[in-house]
């Protein structure tokens, strides 16, 4: 088991072992190599958070693209035409879809990242990893949303 910034101290109560892992202080930076060593484990979960979230809708992946799209459409209406707001000369749908596209997935990856320590607390009670590898398995699925509707800009443009 690899060792980052904790201190490790061994006790033995009879005949049973029992390890104690403290952690170095209060703000110990982020061990790289302890998050590279267990990559295996960062794509495994990141790619059950994938297969989970496309399983639980019908459409599937095209939701990663029609969620975007249908608030470009909307936002173009509403503020493009019916608010006049101006765009700096660039076509409004481009224009208001690139921030949609930065936006959503900003809040995608903040909102899984958030609620992923507690959905997956069953994990990290009873196995020992890296707990930063939860949040940026999370943040993992809503890249790959984010590149997904990103294939919809380079159509736009």
């Amino acid at each position: 088991m690899p060792q980052s910034r904790e201190s490790s101290h061994e006790h033995y109560f009879g005949q049973q072992h029992v390890t104690l892992i403290r952690p170095a202080g209060a703000f110990s930076m982020v061990n790289y190599g302890e998050l590279w060593a267990y990559r295996g484990l960062l794509l495994s979960l990141a790619a059950r958070q994938i297969r989970v979230r496309y399983k639980q809708t019908i459409l599937g992946a095209a939701w990663a693209v029609i969620q975007p799209v249908t608030q470009m459409v909307i936002f173009s209406l509403i503020f493009g035409r019916m608010a006049k707001l101006p765009s700096e000369g660039f076509p409004y749908p481009i224009f208001v879809y690139s921030g949609l596209l930065a936006w959503n997935y900003f809040a995608a990856a903040t909102g899984s990242a958030a609620g992923s320590l507690v959905s997956n607390a069953h994990l990290v009670s009873k196995v020992y990893f890296p707990r930063l590898i939860i949040p940026f398995a999370a943040e993992q699925a809503a890249r790959v949303d984010c590149a997904i509707a990103s294939l919809v800009m380079v159509g736009l443009m």
